[in-house]
């Protein structure tokens, strides 16, 4: 299933969607809703490739990380990416104030995924909470995850 979407997509898609992860360590997660998938995953900055930071505008940074969102719908054994929109905040888990994530679609052939960069906390674990919006006439989906960071010195 990951091959054939894969092969859909531009390489940028496809290095933001499934290259980055496994240079970070960490495997793709998702949440299923119904017919649709939203995938996402958050990855260190300094993970990117320089062509494809600076073809995006995305600070490479050891103290910046970038969350990926993307949603895909099951159709017939296929999938196939849904423009969706994202809002959500991340913040320290332990009663630590949460900053509001500013989102930005990132396009590429028929894919979309929303992103946003942010910085994180040396070795603290990182509470993410995510309203995705894949069809307007739904509720948004809520995702919540933690993640803790590691910075680079």
């Amino acid at each position: 299933m990951l091959k054939r979407l894969a092969s859909s997509h531009r390489p940028l898609a496809a290095a933001l969607l499934l290259g980055l992860l496994p240079l970070a360590g960490q495997a793709q997660q998702f949440e299923q809703v119904g017919d649709h998938q939203i995938h996402y995953s958050a990855v260190n900055t300094s993970f990117l490739p320089p062509s494809v930071a600076e073809a995006h505008g995305i600070q490479r940074s050891p103290a910046m990380a970038l969350i990926n969102v993307s949603v895909l719908e099951e159709s017939d054994g296929e999938l196939r990416p849904v423009n969706a929109s994202v809002r959500g905040s991340v913040g320290e888990v332990q009663g630590g104030e949460q900053e509001a994530l500013s989102f930005r679609t990132l396009r590429s052939g028929d894919t979309q995924s929303q992103i946003a960069v942010f910085r994180i906390r040396d070795d603290e674990p990182m509470h993410f909470s995510l309203e995705v919006r894949y069809d307007r006439n739904r509720e948004p989906a809520e995702v919540n995850f933690i993640q803790r960071f590691h910075i680079e010195r």
